[in-house]
């Protein structure tokens, strides 16, 4: 037999679509090597920043004028983590930023459950209304209200404290607060009206209904709902700077992102009262300065990534 002829009998048509297809109970090869290639590049891309940012942060300034070196440092110079913490002033700031994100995230989880479970739950005239507020409020840019905000807020003395972030979330006003409440209410739409029947029954109100039944099942959307929540505080720069800081207070609470912002003028004072003028600020102590800030969230979510990822499926965050 030619090769012609042994290959049209070992990779028919159909074969070969079998292969790269696959069947009813099987993947084809061909499917999963076009699924898994676009899943490393697309991974490829939002891990170059990051394995740059970490390879550059310990370089030392040779290695950093070396043309030779790309990737690997020469050595592993951990001065560049050391000044830029101490310009940071990394541990008071590292505890102040999970004060300024942490506490109104846990108002958020607690507000935005209650108004959730409500919604869900009950039904009210101007239910459709307050909705359909609910959701505008969420498209609204946060520009529109700034000066509104920034004037209230002055005129009632909470301006330069942390109560500009923890207020508004106890009133189910905080960051992003509307995208939380409907997560609690398609959660808890999903609920079996059922258990909070039996909870009635057996004498529950329904407030305890709500402890009891509601809260214990809405663990998913609880995890969802804070990760995303403390995340958005802790990236929230500017607001934090406008409110909790103060533009014109300028009150001891910061976070690490406003000492990234400010890290340049940060590490000349630090430098000016130390006297060591010796080493200059360059890209290797700036990136040093990045990986200091997303540390904190990048090791949360290192151990809560597996909860998290079976949280998001649970709630339907994606409007499945």
């Amino acid at each position: 037999m030619t090769a012609k002829e042994i290959i049209a009998k070992h990779f028919t048509r159909e074969k070969l679509h079998r292969f790269v297809f696959g069947t009813k109970e099987k993947e084809g090869a061909g499917k999963q090597i076009i699924v898994y290639g676009l899943l490393i590049c697309i991974g490829f891309i939002y891990l170059y920043p990051i394995l740059y940012m970490v390879s550059t942060s310990f370089m030392n300034r040779e290695d950093l004028l070396d043309t030779s070196i790309k990737w690997i440092p020469s050595t592993l110079f951990v001065n560049n983590y050391i000044d830029a913490a101490r310009s940071m002033d990394f541990w008071a700031s590292l505890g102040k930023g999970i004060l300024i994100a942490g506490l109104p995230t846990l108002c958020n989880v607690a507000v935005c459950m209650l108004i959730g479970y409500g919604f869900a739950s009950f039904q009210f005239k101007g239910k459709n209304i307050l909705m359909g507020l609910l959701i505008f409020s969420y498209i609204l840019p946060s520009q529109v209200t700034m000066i509104p905000t920034y004037v209230l807020y002055n005129k009632i003395k909470i301006l330069g404290t942390i109560w500009a972030f923890i207020l508004p979330a106890l009133f189910g006003n905080g960051l992003n607060s509307p995208i939380f409440i409907l997560i609690f209410y398609q959660f808890f739409k999903q609920v079996p009206k059922v258990l909070i029947e039996a909870a009635k029954i057996d004498g529950a109100g329904y407030f305890k209904s709500f402890v009891r039944i509601a809260v214990p099942s809405a663990a998913p959307a609880i995890l969802t709902v804070f990760l995303f929540s403390f995340v958005w505080y802790w990236n929230e720069s500017y607001l934090t700077e406008l409110y909790v800081r103060g533009l014109t207070t300028h009150s001891e609470w910061t976070n690490l992102v406003i000492q990234l912002k400010n890290f340049t003028t940060n590490y000349t004072e630090t430098r000016t009262a130390t006297g060591d003028m010796a080493t200059d600020l360059n890209e290797t102590i700036r990136l040093a300065a990045t990986m200091l800030s997303v540390l904190p969230l990048m090791i949360m979510y290192f151990f809560l990534q597996k909860h998290f990822v079976e949280s998001i499926d649970r709630t339907g965050i994606t409007g499945e």
